[in-house]
């Protein structure tokens, strides 16, 4: 099998453009996902905030769009309709009432813990060796940092 390179500077080919893979293999990763959100009636954006509720519970609206990277403006709609659904509480802090708290309801944890078998099956789908699989995630994670660390210094 040849190995390309793409050199920088070049008009790149359309399977050399990095953002595509990136945006196309998160459409096959939501695809996966799929059934469990049906099921569950979550988007994947409310199953990201389970799923760091339930490693972490009890944070402010700040703390829990900065770790999704999302906005409050993005973050309080989506926050509002999982509390409609039963899967979270939204009260403000008793010591600074400009901070809301978000907690977890039984249902929300609930929720979360029927997921944790798709993990599973995401890897098994992945085609990778769990090793493999982790090293990617770390690949991903560290690019993703960098590229929003260029991102602020070109502001």
């Amino acid at each position: 099998m040849e190995k390309r390179r793409v050199a920088l500077g070049e008009v790149a080919k359309f399977e050399d453009i990095l953002c595509f893979a990136i945006y196309s293999t998160n459409l096959a990763v939501n695809r996966v996902y799929k059934p469990l959100l049906d099921k569950l009636g979550l988007t994947y954006p409310q199953f990201l905030v389970l799923a760091a509720l339930y490693k972490q519970d009890d944070q402010t609206v700040g703390d829990l769009g900065n770790q999704l990277f999302l906005d409050s403006s993005t973050l309080t709609p989506l926050l509002k309709r999982m509390e409609s659904a039963g899967y979270l509480t939204r009260q403000r802090d008793t010591t600074d009432e400009r901070q809301v708290r978000i907690r977890l309801t039984r249902q929300g944890r609930v929720a979360r813990e029927k997921s944790v078998g798709y993990l599973d099956g995401l890897v098994s789908s992945s085609g990778l060796d769990p090793a493999a699989y982790v090293q990617l995630r770390e690949e991903l994670t560290k690019l993703r940092d960098n590229l929003f660390k260029a991102a602020r210094a070109n502001r």
